[in-house]
């Protein structure tokens, strides 16, 4: 067994119903009308539960890739990215149709400062691993304060802060390239994302201890939301789906892993942490009916989190998460993920013509739809029906040349033409109509 060697810990210190659809209209202004649009769930265990995808792949070879992806990070000398692409979004955002969370518009001074403040003259001066302590936010900009754009557009306001590039976990690998100039946070790399951390949120690893962790056998969270303690009880952080801890010894119900938390000047503290076997797995699941329901159930009950804000989950960060137990890496956002695997286009085609490739292409449970700005998984056909299952925050609507959102801000079982029941549903921004492409995972 490929356990972690317990020297590592000592360095520093050892701690050991029926479908229903409810319409009700919130509010209506000269611009927009957003309204909450129920969508009832789809039972799971209606036929399309059958998919048994092991044929495909090799479980070792899957976790290894998995693996390798999980800890690129710690693996950098410096940073893989120019210093131009690091500060995209000062060329992205301005004070032209930027605004404030109090709906004002966005001065200047806000972008000065912040460009001043992310000190980007220091990039790639610091070049250190470091890990994450709980659950934390990548930001764009060095600030908690969102950027909005104008919320008097239908689908625009809150909860859409452009500032959130992504969240992470606790105990995720990152790679630092330098402190803003109050020191109070982080420009940071993980294995999918980069973007600014409080630096109370992390602490530095020695390049050993990193390669100790990631060469050791390691074990896969597949349940969300488990609160995990010290071993004098102490909470520590909440897992996460497909987080990594290296694992030290197991009995028959539970591991001992080496997770971390702070010590003092950014210096890590390992603790031994007892976890269930019932919340964790040394090696990842198949993909079969059995892992697929738990696992999508793990991810139904969240709320939209536009870049996994409030430690909820978006349409590309569902996907992320939902896969990652099974071995397979997704890159962060939509676009990115609708080219892995075989991709077919689905550009400039009749919704009839859509519909017949993918129900005699789509696999269910590896196959994404891909809209511009949306991503979603293919599950399969009820009643000759394709259905899929995304988070979304909601419909696009019209009346009276009005844009208007049905919002619905969850994740939800639906069809390709989600909201078409609705008096106001704007047609043309159907999912049907707007596909661009379809991807199977794991071919």
């Amino acid at each position: 067994m490929k356990y972690i060697v317990l020297v590592i810990v000592s360095l520093f210190f050892i701690s050991c119903a029926t479908k229903e659809n409810v319409v009700v209209e919130l509010e209506k202004e000269s611009k927009k009308s957003i309204e909450i649009y129920e969508v009832s769930k789809i039972p799971q265990d209606v036929k399309f539960f059958t998919q048994n995808a092991s044929e495909y792949r090799e479980k070792e070879s899957v976790q290894s890739q998995y693996e390798k992806y999980y800890f690129s990070v710690w693996n950098y000398e410096k940073p893989r990215v120019t210093i131009e692409d690091a500060m995209w979004g000062f060329r992205a955002y301005d004070a032209k149709n930027s605004y404030a969370e109090n709906f004002h518009p966005q001065s200047q001074g806000f972008f000065d400062e912040m460009k001043e403040n992310a000190n980007f003259d220091a990039y790639a001066t610091l070049n250190t691993r470091a890990i994450t302590l709980r659950h934390v936010d990548l930001r764009v900009f060095p600030t908690s304060k969102p950027l909005l754009k104008d919320p008097n557009i239908a689908g625009e306001g809150f909860p859409f802060d452009y500032l959130q590039n992504s969240t992470l976990g606790a105990n995720k690998p990152l790679f630092v390239s330098h402190y803003s100039k109050d020191r109070e946070w982080l420009y940071a790399f993980s294995s999918f994302a980069s973007g600014w951390i409080r630096s109370s949120e992390v602490v530095f690893l020695d390049k050993e201890h990193a390669e100790a962790w990631q060469n050791a056998q390691q074990i896969f969270f597949i349940k969300d939301k488990q609160a995990i303690y010290t071993s004098k009880g102490n909470f520590l952080f909440s897992s996460k789906l497909g987080t990594l801890l290296a694992l030290i010894s197991e009995d028959e119900d539970s591991f001992t892993a080496l997770a971390i938390s702070s010590y003092k000047n950014s210096k890590p503290l390992f603790e031994r942490v007892k976890i269930s076997k019932s919340i964790a797995k040394k090696e990842v699941l198949n993909l079969d009916r059995d892992s697929l329901s738990s696992v999508m159930n793990e991810v139904f009950e969240d709320n939209y989190g536009w870049g996994g804000m409030y430690g909820q989950r978006d349409c590309s960060s569902m996907l992320r998460d939902m896969y990652a137990p099974f071995g397979i890496w997704l890159p962060r956002n939509s676009t990115e993920q609708a080219k892995i695997g075989e991709v077919i286009s689905l550009e400039n085609l009749s919704d009839d013509e859509k519909i017949s490739i993918i129900k005699d292409k789509a696999v269910p449970f590896e196959t994404l739809l891909y809209v511009k700005g949306h991503i979603v998984l293919y599950v399969g056909l009820l009643d000759e029906e394709i259905i899929i299952f995304h988070n979304t925050w909601g419909v696009k609507t019209i009346e009276d040349g009005v844009m208007g959102r049905a919002v619905i801000g969850k994740t939800i079982f639906s069809t390709l033409e989600l909201g078409n029941d609705l008096p106001n549903y704007d047609r043309e921004s159907s999912i049907l109509k707007n596909l661009k492409s379809m991807n199977t995972l794991t071919r």
